[in-house]
C-alpha cells in the first residue's frame, strides 16, 4: 500500500478499512506511543536525580553548618 493511499484514508470516510491499512495504522500508533514512552520515562529520572541532587546539596549544607557550630 502507498504512502498516498494511507494518508487519504479517514475513519469518518463511512468506508471500514482493509486489513492492510488498519495494520499499518496499529504499527505506527504501536511506535509512536513507544516513542512517547521512551521520552517520558527519560524526563520522569532525570528530573528524579535533578530532585536527588538539590536535596543531597540541602543536606550537605546542614551538615556542613552543624560541623561548624561545633567547631
Amino acid at each position: 500500500m502507498s504512502e498516498q493511499e494511507m494518508n487519504s484514508y479517514r475513519f469518518n470516510s463511512g468506508q471500514e478499512p482493509t486489513d492492510e491499512m488498519l495494520a499499518q495504522i496499529m504499527r505506527e500508533v504501536a511506535e509512536e506511543a513507544r516513542e512517547k514512552n521512551a521520552k517520558a520515562t527519560a524526563e520522569y529520572f532525570a528530573n528524579m536525580r535533578r530532585q536527588a541532587e538539590e536535596v543531597k546539596a540541602q543536606w550537605s549544607k546542614r551538615i556542613n553548618e552543624v560541623i561548624r557550630a561545633t567547631l
